[in-house]
């Protein structure tokens, strides 16, 4: 009687483990849609700073009226070098 609920026992376990293993199977095998990354929204216009080349968003940069147009900074610093060029 003991060997017989040992023997239930034991193969009740075992098509338990097969039941988990073929679960873990199908999800790692299971097609998954591929991860989106955030993409990185600029809105409006890119301006380049004439300095160090470096393009910015417009409303971002500094502005400056020079010889009648209109030019860009990233930065006071680009601003003073830019100020110092003959």
């Amino acid at each position: 009687m003991i060997g017989a609920l040992f023997r239930f026992v034991l193969i009740a376990f075992l098509v338990y483990l097969a039941f988990v293993a073929l679960r873990v199977f199908r999800l790692i095998t299971q097609a998954r849609p591929p991860a989106t990354k955030p993409e990185a929204r600029i809105q409006g216009a890119m301006v380049r700073d004439e300095v160090c080349n470096t393009y910015l968003p417009k409303e971002d940069a500094l502005r400056e009226l020079r010889d009648g147009r209109e030019v860009f900074f990233c930065s006071e610093e680009c601003r003073r070098k830019a100020g110092s060029k003959p």
